[in-house]
């Protein structure tokens, strides 16, 4: 092993980066699996993540919304400090600031397709910005991320292919089945950050053993 590899890493930062990622995803899907629970005749297969968070019961996609926001930030700011590629890798980075932005915005905005006349209704550009930046992270990111382990380089390259293919075809399903299909999406865009949870957990154990 390389001992300068972890040389400028902190190991309790990366780890608890790490863990945060994670509890952000557990918080999405937490909230989805509950938050039907709350909203009266909710369709699990028709109805979609954003109607969960369109009437009664919205407090609990909300906090779990701000639960991944808060994940995705600390994959923003584990990514900086573990700065494991070149441009690509900050192009990433800035992504996932982004996503944050982006999912903060939709939970605090409250617009879901629902009926709401207030203001300028933006939540469509928003759904835009994720699916964008949610292919451009694990695209740019693949390279680098390949630098600590080539089966994580595999995962990325999958998971921007399955979001490529899959994000498009969302606009262009009937309604009696798009809330499933959300719901799948949620969980490419989860699995992406649990890789990189998964990497910034094993530095920091392995750095923590190289200064050990």
């Amino acid at each position: 092993m390389d001992k300068q590899k972890y040389g400028t890493e902190r190991p309790h930062l990366l780890f608890c980066l790490g863990i945060l990622s994670l509890l952000g995803c557990v918080s999405l899907i937490s909230a989805t699996l509950i938050g039907p629970y709350f909203v009266p005749n909710h369709d699990w297969v028709a109805d979609t993540i954003s109607d969960l968070a369109a009437g009664e019961g919205e407090i609990v996609l909300d906090v779990g919304l701000y639960g991944f926001a808060i994940g995705l930030m600390a994959t923003a700011l584990a990514t900086s400090h573990a700065h494991l590629g070149n441009v690509g890798w900050s192009v990433g980075i800035l992504s996932l600031a982004a996503l944050a932005a982006l999912v903060i915005i939709v939970g605090a905005r409250n617009e879901y397709g629902d009926g709401d006349s207030d203001g300028v209704v933006i939540h469509i550009y928003l759904v835009y910005g994720l699916g964008i930046f949610f292919l451009l992270a694990p695209l740019c990111m693949a390279s680098g991320a390949g630098c600590h382990a080539s089966w994580a380089k595999v995962a990325c390259f999958v998971l921007a292919g399955l979001w490529a293919v899959a994000a498009p075809v969302f606009f262009f399903l009937p309604t009696g089945i798009d809330g499933l299909y959300d719901r799948a999406l949620g969980g490419i865009a989860c699995a992406f950050v649990i890789l990189l949870s998964v990497i910034f957990i094993q530095r920091a154990r392995q750095a923590r053993g190289e200064k050990s």
